[in-house]
């Protein structure tokens, strides 16, 4: 099966206590499998990753005062979903915000679907936890953007 090529943009956001928000996903065609993401999606015609980003986060948590930063990570990923294979290559912002209520109304029908739970984690969450969460190696990424502060350049995850 050939992969379809895929550009998103995905966010790592941050509330007041340094918390991330991550959604829990299921793919319909694997029954019984859960994992923990960052919200965001796939570029649509003629939008670039900060674009995609911004509308990404808007239809996904209904946020309005978010502080969108600065390009922190990138990087591809492979992975299967509803029967399609994907490459996706995708760039992940730092953002902020002071809201943590939620408003998932701007969501299509398949995203909501597909959402099981949003919750905000923090560092020593993300470590303790045994559910799946993407991308690899998260906590350990987080931790050092809350102690070094953003890179110069954004890095490979």
């Amino acid at each position: 099966m050939t992969a379809r090529r895929r550009r998103a943009a995905r966010i790592l956001l941050l509330d007041g206590l340094d918390r991330i928000l991550l959604f829990l996903g299921a793919d319909p065609a694997t029954p019984g499998e859960t994992w923990w993401f960052t919200p965001g999606g796939g570029l649509e015609a003629g939008e670039d990753v900060r674009e995609a980003a911004e509308r990404e986060l808007a239809e996904e948590t209904g946020l309005r005062g978010v502080d969108l930063g600065p390009l922190v990570a990138y990087g591809t990923v492979s992975f299967s979903f509803q029967g399609q294979r994907y490459e996706q290559e995708q760039w992940f912002h730092l953002a902020r915000t002071t809201e943590t209520v939620l408003d998932h109304s701007g969501m299509g029908a398949d995203e909501h679907a597909q959402l099981l739970a949003a919750r905000w984690w923090t560092v020593e969450e993300l470590r303790g936890t045994a559910e799946t969460v993407y991308p690899v190696g998260l906590a350990d990424f987080l931790e050092r953007l809350l102690v070094e502060g953003p890179p110069v350049d954004p890095v490979r995850l």
